[in-house]
């Protein structure tokens, strides 16, 4: 028997007795973990096939270890320019050997999903007045549209040569 689950963004294919290292889960080495995420079980060549899980099938397993995963190098380089930066990383993983199998659901899951809060009736909309300004006074009648108003003038050139000349 063997079944596919889903766990920190990535799904592994687990059967009785693995031992994973998934991504780092908040729990202390010792406890018992359950999956509730179980996309897939295989058993005796009878297949379950979730959409997208299968209905209360779970996997119990019990925490190893927590700890850091190799060093993996990032280097980064632009040829000619005297870049280059090195940076190193550490994933925190956590080591879970699966216990058991369940594909009827026998074992509650150990991290239950938040409460529901139970629906109310909906509302109907509350309506908001919406207060209208003054409507503001225009000297034009309604239909007609005012004169452009006129920049001020200016002297023309030729204007301003002749007073030079009398100057």
């Amino acid at each position: 028997m063997f079944a596919v689950i889903k766990t920190g963004g990535k799904q592994y294919r687990v059967k009785e007795g693995d031992i994973l290292s998934i991504e780092k889960l908040e729990v202390q080495a010792g406890d018992e973990v359950v999956f509730d995420q179980v996309l897939l079980i295989e058993d005796e060549g009878h297949i379950l096939v979730g959409n997208p899980h299968v209905e209360n099938a779970t996997v119990k397993g019990q925490v190893v270890e927590t700890y850091k995963d190799d060093k993996v190098i990032v280097f980064k380089k632009k040829k000619r320019k005297g870049y280059r930066r090195t940076r190193g990383h550490r994933q925190l993983l956590t080591k879970v050997k699966i216990a058991a199998i369940y594909p009827e659901g026998s074992v509650e899951s150990a991290i239950k999903p938040a409460a529901k809060p139970a629906e109310k009736p909906a509302e109907e909309p509350v309506k908001t007045r919406v207060r209208k300004s003054p409507a503001k006074a225009t000297a034009v009648s309604s239909g007609e549209k005012a004169p452009a108003k006129k920049a001020p003038r200016t002297k023309k050139k030729t204007e301003n040569k002749e007073e030079d000349k009398e100057n």
